[in-house]
């Protein structure tokens, strides 16, 4: 079994540990590049009856 696993903590988890950790050990003038990958941005779309709920309102 894998440590990570044995830790209790699923993949996803175990790999943002794992790249926050290198971004911080990485050399100053390398560090702020890398630290900017680290942000994410998310969109959410709601799903209503097997569509996305604001495609659907448009078209009805």
């Amino acid at each position: 079994m894998s440590a990570w696993r044995q830790a209790g903590l699923n993949y996803i988890n175990y790999s943002n540990i794992a790249a926050k950790i290198l971004r911080r050990s990485l050399k100053p003038e390398l560090r702020t590049e890398a630290l900017r990958r680290d942000d994410s941005h998310v969109r959410i779309t709601p799903w209503t009856d097997g569509r996305p709920a604001h495609l659907k309102s448009k078209a009805a």
